[in-house]
């Protein structure tokens, strides 16, 4: 066993170990589905950090505590509370986490993400920007962020935007949950493993390699139930604005778009809207690392929001599932509501450092 991080995180909210130059980090928040925190945070980049330049390391391998998921996104409720103050810790949080997601994306060693179970949001972030990415016939992912008033982050929308023809913006924009075969064609993930090997998986990877691992246990996924509807999705989400969206949606008339139609009509207009604008944007950007700054600054405006707050009392805190929205429609938004997500955070998310440290 060598590094640092074993020492400083056992027994802890991340569990860090090596074994045969395997760095091993588990979420260990398995009553929370392993949620994210700002000392989880911490504690995955120091180890990163540590392990990038340690000779006795070949390999990091991600997964989560316990049988639900790997990680159910973000400390919400911290969220909440933070936004309801003065938003520093938000802030802080995602500067953090951004950072994170950005260092998972350019680290030079082999980054194995076990997606089994429930993935969602910030479980995104911290997996399907590694190089190995595996799901499961358990994994349930999803970046359902509008429902809550937010804007789908954590480098998701330099994804999504990628994926074949209107896929992403129909996941982005429903937050409905997809399977670990959609995230393979969706980009999210490379390999298909099925759950009860999982254990075999990451054994053969401790005692040979990856490349053996993925030879050994991989199998081909079955059918994407999510591409089996790409040909009306394309043709409804192609339109200019939401209400075009679901003007399509609506005119299509089967059951799948009606279903999306209900769905997103039941979602924060702003937040809607604004996830729109964001891919948009994110298409022209070349770099994850531009469209997490894009995506910082979009977040920072969120806590100035009032739906963010509404949209997790509504689904977490009071639970009644009944937010009152505002505008309380897309007709009621102007462009200037929209434009003013994207302005300049102060300060604003930078990578500085993160290439020297």
């Amino acid at each position: 066993m060598t590094g640092a991080p074993s020492e400083t995180t056992a027994q802890t909210e991340i569990l860090a170990r090596v074994d045969n130059g395997i760095g091993i980090l588990t979420l260990n928040r398995p009553k929370a589905i392993n949620s994210l925190n700002q000392t989880m945070v911490d504690a995955m980049t120091d180890a990163l950090k540590a392990w990038e330049h340690d000779d006795g390391v070949r390999t990091v391998l991600l997964d989560g505590a316990g049988e639900r998921g790997l990680c159910a996104g973000g400390d919400i409720v911290a969220i909440y509370h933070s936004a309801r103050g003065d938003g520093s810790e938000a802030r802080k949080f995602w500067f953090d986490e951004y950072r994170l997601n950005e260092m998972i994306g350019r680290h030079p060693k082999p980054y194995v993400a076990l997606m089994d179970g429930i993935v969602m949001g910030g479980g995104v972030g911290v997996s399907a920007h590694g190089n190995v990415r595996v799901v499961t016939d358990k994994t349930k992912m999803a970046m359902p962020e509008v429902g809550i008033g937010f804007i789908p982050d954590v480098g998701s929308t330099f994804l999504l935007p990628r994926a074949p023809g209107h896929l992403g913006l129909h996941v982005a924009l429903t937050g409905a949950p997809i399977s670990g075969s959609d995230a393979i064609v969706l980009g999210f993930a490379d390999h298909f493993v099925p759950h009860h090997e999982l254990g075999a998986f990451t054994q053969a990877v401790i005692d040979h390699d990856v490349e053996t691992a993925v030879a050994k246990h991989a199998i081909e996924p079955p059918p994407s139930k999510l591409a089996a509807q790409q040909d009306w999705i394309d043709y409804c989400y192609a339109g200019a604005t939401v209400l075009d969206i679901l003007a399509g949606l609506r005119d299509h008339g089967s059951g799948e778009s009606a279903d999306a139609a209900n769905i997103i009509e039941g979602r924060s207009p702003i937040a809607l809207t604004v996830t729109l604008e964001a891919f948009r944007r994110a298409r022209e950007l070349n770099t994850l690392e531009e469209v997490l700054v894009q995506e910082y600054r979009v977040s920072c405006a969120s806590l100035r929001s009032h739906d963010l707050v509404e949209g997790i009392r509504a689904q977490l805190i009071d639970k009644d599932r009944n937010p009152t929205w505002s505008p309380v429609s897309l007709t009621a938004l102007t462009p200037a509501d929209v434009e003013a997500y994207f302005a300049p955070a102060e300060p604003d998310l930078t990578f500085e450092g993160e290439r020297s440290a």
